[in-house]
């Protein structure tokens, strides 16, 4: 697998993440030795919820002095909650983490663990590239768990109804595919709205076609849109809305909470695509009918854009990983260490169905649609990380609330843009 960084210096970045991570109070420790660490993470259902807790016991047994108390936080709540947890100087000792500026400013802020001195050589042989995602100035901060870029995955029975022959490679080709879906009565495209990120994703790839890499680059130094591409990317997305791609109600619609998600309407066949990271088969699967994988759901890459500064074939994706609280014990490093053993890393492909930070772990990959977005990702001349990853949390909230305004007939291109660097000057 290959990984390209997109930032240089202070947030070096790949790629950005789902949302995985833990919560309660701090650790103990007590005379004797005994440990306690404290574990937050966003799987509060199913096999995912379950393989935190096997993993937590796995540990223990191997550690005997060691005791996890895990903490299982909805994903929608993890970043506010992490971040009272972290200013109250009393955070969880293992907690998500999505590298770019968001991972910046908590180190920023004294409140993670320099881990570059206790991940060991497996560790790093296993995950290879993929740890540049939690690097700041030259020292790690974070432990990649899964790496997660995006795309468009679809029903192929829906495109077959509609009469769809192969996926969209252009946008051209895409709002032709929505305009043969909605005559045979579908949704074209799912989009969970309600909880802003899914929509701002729609805005992050159509400024990945605008843009060229070294303007993401240097907007991860500078977090303000400097480039006419940024308003370019927002014109763009504004004449897409335009065709009314998305399902009804779409403003209302959560991301991956139930049959009536985002996610939910893509696993009952009630809509024909959804634009999401390498997460979503495994939410698909818990929220079919008898919540096993969607035989027919397949992916193909966002399409390409005319006349954009962006590499063709570049992706815009995440890393899901882990760090430590600047006052947990070392242990919290041990821990870290142990997510990413082979065995626990194919665990981890099991439960999520989705794609391990481990290249020892690839070969279980067996879901058809992940092993597309695997070829894709290693095509790939470069990835970047969520651009409100990138940007940290006040620049990123003001940029995902500006985008929602658009997909509201609130807000247009420039009020993105204007959006972006008023925060900038805040922060």
């Amino acid at each position: 697998m290959r990984f390209t960084k997109v930032v240089a210096g202070s947030a070096a970045v790949l790629l950005g993440l789902l949302a995985l991570s833990g919560c309660s109070s701090g650790s103990s420790s007590s005379a004797s030795g005994d440990v306690t660490l404290t574990f937050w993470h966003n799987s509060t259902t199913g096999a995912g919820k379950q393989y935190w807790e096997d993993t937590a016991s796995a540990f223990e047994k191997l550690h005997p002095n060691v005791k996890i108390e895990i903490q299982a936080v909805q994903n929608e709540e993890m970043d506010g909650k992490l971040q009272t947890a972290l200013n109250s100087g009393d955070a969880p000792d293992i907690f998500m983490a999505r590298g770019g500026g968001k991972l910046a400013d908590v180190v920023k802020a004294g409140q993670a663990m320099d881990l570059t001195s206790g991940i060991s050589d497996a560790s790093k042989t296993a995950v290879g590239n993929s740890l540049s995602a939690f690097e700041i100035d030259g020292k790690n901060y974070g432990m990649p768990v899964a790496v997660l870029p995006s795309g468009i995955f679809y029903s192929s029975d829906l495109f077959t109804k509609a009469g769809i022959t192969t996926p969209p490679t252009t946008i051209d080709g895409l709002e032709k595919a929505d305009a043969q879906l909605t005559a045979a009565g579908i949704d074209p495209i799912a989009v969970g709205a309600k909880d802003a990120w899914p929509a701002a994703h729609w805005y992050y790839n159509f400024a990945l076609r605008a843009c060229s890499q070294d303007v993401l680059n240097a907007a991860a130094e500078s977090r303000k849109f400097d480039d006419p591409c940024w308003l370019t990317a927002g014109k763009n997305l504004q004449a897409f809305i335009n065709t009314n791609p998305f399902n009804n109600g779409f403003l209302t619609t959560a991301a991956q909470q139930g049959a009536g998600s985002s996610a939910g309407l893509l696993a009952n066949h009630q809509a024909g695509m959804e634009l999401m990271g390498a997460w979503d088969p495994g939410v698909i699967a818990s929220l079919t009918p008898d919540t096993k994988p969607l035989p027919d759901l397949k992916w193909f890459p966002f399409p390409e854009v005319a006349g954009g500064a962006g590499e063709a074939g570049a992706m815009m994706g995440g890393v899901d990983g882990f760090s430590c609280w600047v006052n947990a014990p070392k242990e919290c490093v041990d821990f870290l260490n142990f997510m990413v053993e082979k065995q626990n890393q194919e665990a981890y492909v099991t439960a999520f169905q989705t794609l391990p930070a481990s290249q020892d772990a690839q070969s279980v990959v067996t879901d058809p649609a992940l092993k597309d977005v695997l070829a894709a990702y290693n095509k790939a001349p470069y990835v970047s990380v969520w651009l409100d990853t990138l940007y940290g949390q006040s620049v990123g909230n003001a940029l995902n609330v500006a985008v929602v305004d658009m997909f509201a007939g609130k807000g247009d291109a420039q009020g993105i843009v204007d959006a972006v660097n008023a925060a900038a000057a805040k922060s």
